[in-house]
């Protein structure tokens, strides 16, 4: 059984949300690409549409989307997702994963492209902060 951790970020409100993702709703993620534009009501989000832009497997180790396949690899990187350069030039080898979203996968990055009747903050209602009890 496949369980993510989906953040969804609607780039209208500027906020995100965290969505735990498991079971048929999870299997229809398995496979797909970072970059490809799936429906999301499988998971809850009747009408919107999202686009894969990122994730991380339960190792910590960054997904990145032009690393054809599935697997882990050493690749030496100057820039962009899995390394932040301190110095101007600097180049450092790094393990990234592929851009297939696979069963390794705990965290999946994602973005709203197509909205539906609900809002999202109908649907994921703020959680009261608890009393300080003294």
């Amino acid at each position: 059984m496949v369980d993510y951790k989906l953040v969804l970020s609607d780039r209208r409100t500027g906020i995100s949300y965290k969505i735990d993702v498991g079971g048929p709703a999870a299997n229809g993620i398995l496979g797909k690409r970072i970059g490809d534009e799936v429906e999301a009501g499988p998971i809850g989000l009747a009408g919107y549409r999202m686009k894969i832009t990122g994730g991380s497997d339960r190792t910590g180790i960054p997904a990145r989307k032009g690393l054809p396949g599935q697997s882990k690899k050493r690749t030496l990187l100057s820039r962009g997702v899995g390394f932040n350069p301190t110095k101007s030039g600097e180049r450092q080898r790094k393990v990234i994963r592929g851009e297939e979203i696979t069963n390794d996968f705990v965290q999946i990055n994602a973005v709203v492209t197509g909205y539906g009747e609900k809002s999202l903050d109908d649907l994921f209602p703020k959680e009261k902060p608890e009393e300080k009890k003294e």
